[in-house]
Order: C-alpha cells, then structure tokens, then sequence
C-alpha cells in the first residue's frame, strides 16, 4: 500500500521522459526538415511525436489518483479534494490561454482550445469520477465516453464547411468535432486551418479516458499486490491494449490523434502502460539494489525534469515564442528572428539539414535541463 509519504520516482522519470521528448519535436531549427518520427503523423496513422500528448493524460490520470490517495491517508474531505482539483485546472487552462495570447495579445482571435487547456478539461471532468467513484465506475465511465463518441462521430450528420450535410466524414474539418468547434470558437480556432482544431470540445470526451486508463493504473499500484506482479500486469495489460487499439482501428475507426479516436486512445494506453512499467520496474520495484541506484543516477535528468514539468513546459513556450517573435536589426539591413541568428551557425555546419534541425532541438533541450538542474539544485519546485 502507498503511504502518504511515498512518491514515484518512475512517475517523475515518466513524465520528465514525456517533457523531454515534446521539448525534442516542438523545437526543431527548420519545421521544413525533420525526421518522421519526429512530427505528427499528417491525419490517421502514428509516429512517436503523436505519443507525447496521451502520455501527458495517462501521467495526469495516475498521478490524480495517487494524489488523491495520500490526501485521504491525510483526512481531506471529499469536498476539499474536488474543489482543490477543479482550482488546479482552472488555473492550467489560464496559463494554457495566456501561452496563446502572447506575444501578439489579439483577443479577436486568441486559440482558446490548446494542450494545457485539454489537460485543464480533462482533469476538471475526470476530478469527481476520481474523488467519488469506485474503479468500476470509472471503467464504465470510459466505455460510455468511447461508445457515445463513436456514435456521434459515425452516425450523427452534421454540416460541413461548405454547408452539406455529412456524416461519418472523418476528414479534416468534415466531422462532427469540427463542426462543434466551428459553431463554439468561431474565429477562436487552430490558426493552421481555423476550420477545426486538434484539441477541440467534442474529441476531449475520449481525452478523458486516457486520463481515466492512468486513474485505473493509480490503482493498481495503490493495491495490496506484490510489486513484481504489479509490473507484470502493466506489461500485460499494455500488450493488451495496443491488440484492442488494434482491432478498434479495424473495425471502428483509425487511428488518430487529432480525432482522439477510440482506437488511438486505447493504442497511446498501450504504449504509455509499457514505457511506464520499464521505468517503475527500474527505478521503483526492481529487488537489486545496486541496478536500482545505477538507474536513479542515469534518469536523474528525468526526474529533474518531472518534478516542474508544468513550470518547465510554460516556460518552453514562451521562450520558443520569444525567439521567433524577437527580430534583430543587422548591418546589412535584414532583421532576421533571433531563431534564425542562433539556427545559422548550426545550420552552416557540414550536416544534413535534417540533423542540423535536430541538434538546435537537443540544444535546445539541453538549456532546459540546464535551467531544471538549477531549480532541483535549489529545491524550488512550482506548484498550481
């Protein structure tokens, strides 16, 4: 059983596994030269960068419940702990909707939906499932979600940007998501389509079932179980899920990310239950100690990653957005973006554009592990 003192260093290293990978592909030097596993697939399908996102979700889930767990070891009454939820995702979905306003601060179009404002959604819904609801009832919660998305996805005409009537038109901008989006933001949109958007209303309900998969995983690891066999049931049920991602694909509807499909939300399960086990089997549950302190010292960086994984994200965007909304006056007359003036030399080097694009990401992952390093040595960790 987890007390009210333990903590998962695996989950920390999970999550600072998560923050690290998406500072990887949100930062290349050139968005024009990349390799494909290193951005989104471009509709249905998957590449590791279309991980990313879900394993966000299922890390919320698990940590929700975990959370939750110690606080009741603690006496908190049901109401505190919902209110304390609900105050934590508002104040997610305001930062969220702040990264966006800057730098241009243009309220006739700001993009209101977003990543934090998706995390902000998703932890508000699942926060009474998780404070007043048994396993059983979230697991019926996510077979309900799933179900009822489907149907409105393939059965329920809707129209599209044209004006025509479609249905099951699982398309950019044709689905009945899209259409939702459309007639709620208006403007407020994705500005790469402005017809629909990735992290839109109606495809946060199977959102909230990847964060209600790492809920259940919570309680598996809360349980009076054997910590080997809690690492083989991860696995197992990992396996499973990506046969079931599988089979949902075939019959029902593909894999995708910016639909949040079904299938794409088992799948992501999947894979975040079999990356998280390997990091609880090494950092949490392994019998050897000497392999255990061994891999604490190798995914230290991970660590300090996770434990300011929001503050450390934030922060990501803003500076990513400052170094392109910053311009420098040169002598010959251009004002090149401070992106540019840092990518130039790098991109001079005698490389691939391809791996000169992926250096200034690892660079730039390396100035944010600079700056993690700095708050873990100071033991300031950032909180909402």
């Amino acid at each position: 059983m987890l007390t009210s003192k333990t903590r998962l260093l695996s989950l920390d290293a999970f999550r600072g596994f998560t923050i690290a990978a998406m500072f990887l592909v949100n930062n290349p030097g050139d968005w024009g030269s990349l390799y494909p596993q290193l951005e989104h697939a471009a509709w249905s399908g998957w590449t590791f960068t279309d991980c990313i996102f879900p394993f966000f979700l299922f890390i919320v889930g698990v940590s929700l419940h975990l959370s939750l767990h110690r606080k009741v070891l603690a006496d908190h009454s049901e109401t505190q702990l919902l209110l304390q939820l609900l105050k934590r995702a508002l104040w997610i979905f305001l930062i969220g909707l702040a990264l966006n306003l800057i730098p241009n601060f243009d309220f006739q179009s700001v993009r209101i939906p977003g990543v934090l404002q998706r995390i902000a959604l998703c932890t508000a819904l699942a926060a009474p499932l998780v404070v007043y609801s048994s396993w059983r009832g979230q697991l019926l919660v996510i077979m309900a979600l799933l179900a009822i998305y489907s149907f409105i996805m393939l059965a329920v005409q809707v129209p599209d940007v044209e004006g025509n009537l479609v249905a099951a038109a699982l398309e950019p901008g044709r689905d009945a998501g899209a259409y939702i989006d459309r007639s709620v933001f208006g403007n407020h949109l994705w500005k790469q389509s402005r017809t629909w958007d990735p992290e839109g209303l109606l495809s946060t309900l199977p959102a909230v079932c990847s964060v209600l998969f790492g809920v259940l995983t919570g309680h598996w690891l809360s349980a009076k179980r054997d910590i080997a066999e809690k690492t083989v049931w991860l696995f197992i049920a990992g396996l499973a899920c990506l046969a079931i991602g599988q089979i949902l694909a075939s019959w029902l509807m593909p894999v995708n990310k910016s639909l949040w499909t079904p299938s794409f939300a088992v799948f992501m399960t999947g894979w975040a239950l079999i990356v998280f086990a390997c990091f609880y089997w090494l950092l949490d549950a392994s019998p050897a100690i000497h392999l255990k302190n061994r891999m604490i010292y190798l995914m230290h960086p991970f660590i300090m990653y996770g434990m300011n994984a929001l503050f450390l994200f934030t922060l990501s965007g803003l500076i990513a957005k400052m170094l392109g909304f910053i311009h420098l006056p040169q002598t010959d007359g251009s004002q090149p973006s401070l992106h540019a003036l840092l990518y130039a030399p790098i991109k001079a080097l005698p490389v691939s554009a391809v791996n000169a694009s992926l250096l200034f990401a690892l660079l730039f992952n390396l100035t944010m592990l600079i700056i993690a390093w700095g708050m873990w040595k100071k033991r300031w960790f950032v909180k909402v």
